[in-house]
């Protein structure tokens, strides 16, 4: 009964590519409307209910590809390889936006966390200029594109979690 198993590999992919041109598609509307220097909350809930959505779609394809059974690490896999293709298009649109597009887009974010900083009286320049030079050294390009894989997966992994222990029959063999 194993190898009666649907493939993976497929649904991976598709829903990968889904999930990377849905957050290109909100990073490229977070641009145009200037967002990406100071972005809403909003922008972080359409974010993660993207990924959810996209995540719990693809588990559920793969669940019917299997008539209809789904066991956790089958979920786990889908979903974590899903969120793996869909950060990695992530993070070329953010080095693409930060290298190419806009190259000053990094030193555009750190003024204005420099300024949101200094709003806060209990702030010293001192401090400030502390957080700032920590800040510069993480907002490398190839520091966001790893904390943006990393915390894709993350994700990726909790939602398919969730979603594979909701979603989950195990086919009965006899």
């Amino acid at each position: 009964m194993e190898n009666d198993k649907a493939s993976t590999k497929k649904i991976i992919i598709n829903y990968g590519i889904i999930l990377g041109i849905t957050s290109v598609l909100l990073g490229v509307v977070m641009y145009v409307t200037n967002a990406y220097l100071d972005p809403s909350w909003i922008y972080s809930v359409a974010g993660i209910l993207i990924l959810i959505g996209v995540i719990s779609y693809g588990i559920k394809a793969y669940k019917t590809a299997n008539q209809g059974y789904l066991n956790l690490s089958d979920a786990l896999k889908v979903g974590i390889g899903i969120a793996l293709i869909g950060g990695i298009i992530g993070a070329i649109w953010t080095f693409l936006l930060t290298s190419v597009i806009e190259p000053n887009s990094t030193q555009q974010m750190l003024e204005v966390q420099r300024e949101k900083l200094l709003e806060n009286p209990d702030m010293t320049e001192q401090i400030v200029d502390q957080s700032m030079a920590i800040a510069e050294k993480m907002s490398s390009p190839y520091i966001q594109i790893a904390f943006s894989i990393i915390g894709s997966l993350f994700f990726g992994f909790i939602i398919s979690l969730f979603a594979g222990l909701i979603m989950r029959k195990k086919q009965e063999l006899y």
